[in-house]
């Protein structure tokens, strides 16, 4: 099944002097412009294309990666407001539709909105909307403590950051535990950290466990190869000063240096950490 908005493995059916039109299956075939092939396809092959409807209503196909595919959420930047809508730049030729009836407040041209990707079913066409919770926590979370998902920062507020967790689900991350510079529209990888009994989730970006502190361990050996055996951080180090050098909680730090200890591969002094002479 060949779905709209999103990555289709099809075939190549035939050639024309402006492309090659792929089997879309159910959908029928489809033109895939001549600047999108690469040298030395042919009739049969399989490629990996995006579907979706041009400006002219035509089912087409490309190589080019857009932000975000159907079902998806993405940081967008608003490029025209106008009677119909906003259009937002989604990395396509055709810019994406969000109409009024799906905008969470009035858009303004030039700004930047997290906007969920859907396909309208009507039109067959994609479309957007910035009313988030519409599409988010509809099914219960399925997650297990400490497994890794992928984020989407949306916003920061006095605790924290809001997270959209596998495009499926909110979530919040502890500012007092994010030791990293993150901001609004990246996509990075995060851990779950706790579902509470209502359902709402917290985050976290460090994996936490042994595997964890073995990282930080390997990262602080490091460190200290690079700066001739020694540095001056220890268990008396402010948290600020060790989150800036290796963008951890001094929790970790300090269980880190003293497996590094116990294995007799640091020394700890009073100014700081070196290693130890073999």
């Amino acid at each position: 099944m060949v779905e709209i908005g999103k990555i289709n493995k099809l075939e190549i059916a035939r050639e024309v002097p402006f492309g090659v039109y792929l089997n879309g299956l159910e959908l029928g075939e489809m033109l895939m412009p001549q600047k999108f092939l690469t040298p030395g396809l042919q009739i049969g092959d399989f490629v990996d294309v995006l579907v979706y409807k041009d400006s002219e209503d035509r089912l087409v196909a490309t190589t080019e990666k857009p932000y975000a595919l159907a079902g998806e959420f993405a940081l967008l930047k608003a490029v025209e407001v106008n009677n119909t809508g906003a259009f937002f730049d989604l990395g396509l030729p055709k810019h994406l539709l969000v109409p009024y009836r799906e905008q969470k407040i009035r858009i303004e041209e030039g700004n930047l909105y997290i906007v969920h990707i859907y396909l309208d079913v009507e039109s067959k066409r994609l479309a957007g909307s910035t009313k988030l919770d519409k599409y988010l926590d509809n099914v219960p979370p399925d997650y297990e403590v400490g497994q890794e998902v992928d984020l989407l920062i949306c916003s920061k507020t006095d605790i924290g950051y809001k997270a959209i967790i596998n495009n499926t689900h909110w979530g919040l991350l502890f500012a007092n535990e994010v030791f990293t510079n993150i901001k609004r529209g990246n996509k990075i990888k995060g851990y779950i950290k706790t579902i509470r009994e209502d359902e709402k989730i917290d985050l976290t970006l460090q994996k936490g466990g042994f595997a964890d502190i073995d990282n930080l361990a390997k990262n602080i050996l490091q460190k200290l190869e690079q700066n001739e055996g020694f540095l001056a951080v220890n268990d008396k180090t402010s948290a600020d000063e060790i989150s800036k050098i290796f963008g951890v909680s001094k929790k970790n730090f300090k269980k880190s240096i003293g497996s590094l200890y116990k294995n007799r591969l640091i020394t700890i002094e009073e100014d700081g950490i070196r290693i130890a002479k073999k």
